[in-house]
């Protein structure tokens, strides 16, 4: 038998062969339809297949037709869980080819907002444990309340709730008052405390252990990065290994492995885990920021070329590495600008995982790999 599960699917699609999997509505899953195509043996997956839908957006052929500074506020809508991590990544590659360096209050102020834009994503996915997995009405507005709170703390800083676009070459279009570091900092502290109750929802719910693992082979042959990779026991994370904007002055944390390394409680754990250690690493960038005063931008000419040449750049964005490839021809725009997502690398492993899954365990499976459709289908 044959059945096509369906996330983030419109009302009405449910029949005997194509089933939706809701796994809540704070879940990105919601935003985008995603198929997989199951052949079933009894109760069990025998084969998968991940189907991202036609949200195919051309991204990447959109940058040829930008120039340099248009394409920041495209790149910014790249993964709607983190609009921040999108805008970052293709300014830190652009200044990488034009040797610029932003000044220092605005490379700590952009470790502010990377690191909320980290609280913003994780905390979108680990909503379906107090919404689904374990279900807790009281933990699940919490989380809701933090979400909506860092957007109206993202709005009062740039004018927009989800999509700041306040990336600059050479720094910000916007500084911080203190009344917003102050906040920002407290915010943080609130959505750290969130964390403990979400291991303890998910350790309680007495949840199956094994399912869908994706060992340190698999991690290798996918590319898998970001929690899910930590939660197997590779220790990958760019602002340890190859620090970029302050993270060299920030101690990063490792992610405490689990006793079922690999599987899906696993990275669910490893989310809620990184969730308090983001926030302390906001708060010590907020701090930082309040100590380091000056410019937030630098004055460039109204034309921007990059000189010919090749600039590869990758940062650790919410869900894993992000790699950003830019090809110049000296032009206004680039002759290339190519993407390396961490959402495609993780449907992959996902697909190879889920035969031999219990159709019952494919919502606990499909809410431990993070994904978000426009950076799937880019």
């Amino acid at each position: 038998m044959t059945v096509t599960y369906v996330l983030g699917a419109p009302l009405g699609v449910v029949s005997a062969h194509r089933q939706l999997v809701d796994l809540g509505p704070d879940h990105p899953s919601r935003s985008g339809v995603v198929e997989i195509v199951c052949r079933l043996d009894g109760d069990v997956i025998g084969e998968a297949e991940i189907r991202p839908g036609a949200s195919h957006r051309s991204a990447e052929k959109l940058f040829e037709v930008r120039d340099y500074r248009q394409l920041l506020a495209l790149a910014n809508r790249h993964d709607w869980q983190a609009p921040f991590a999108g805008e970052l990544g293709a300014a830190l590659t652009i200044e990488g080819a034009l040797r610029l360096t932003p000044p220092p209050r605005a490379t700590w102020l952009r470790t502010v907002l990377a690191e909320h834009a980290r609280l913003h994503s994780h905390l979108g996915f680990l909503s379906v444990i107090p919404a689904t997995l374990a279900p807790d009405a009281a933990v699940a507005t919490r989380v809701h309340a933090a979400r909506e709170a860092l957007r109206e703390q993202l709005a009062d800083l740039s004018g927009n709730r989800v999509h700041p676009m306040v990336c600059r070459l050479g720094g910000l279009s916007v500084d911080a008052d203190q009344r917003w570091l102050d906040a920002e900092a407290e915010l943080a502290q609130t959505i750290a405390a969130l964390a403990p109750e979400l291991r303890t929802l998910l350790v309680q719910a007495g949840l199956p252990t094994g399912v869908a693992v994706i060992d340190p082979s698999l991690v290798r042959t996918y590319g898998v990065t970001g929690p899910a990779a930590r939660a197997a026991g590779i220790d990958t994370d760019l602002r340890r290994s190859a620090p970029y904007l302050a993270y060299a002055d920030l101690k990063v944390p490792t992610v405490p492995l689990s006793d079922h390394p690999g599987d899906a409680v696993s990275r669910l754990l490893a989310w809620a885990d990184e969730l308090e250690s983001t926030a302390t690493l906001l708060v010590a960038a907020v701090h930082a920021t309040t100590r380091t005063g000056g410019p937030v931008s630098v004055k460039l000419p109204k034309v921007m070329r990059v000189p010919v040449g090749d600039t590869y750049v990758a940062h650790e964005a919410p869900l894993g590495r992000a790699g950003w490839w830019l090809v110049s021809r000296g032009e206004k725009v680039p002759w290339r600008l190519k993407l390396r997502t961490a959402s495609f690398s993780h449907m992959a492993a996902l697909e190879a995982v889920l035969p031999g899954t219990s159709v019952d365990d494919l919502a606990l499976a499909v809410a431990s790999v993070g994904y978000v459709v426009g950076d799937l289908a880019k």
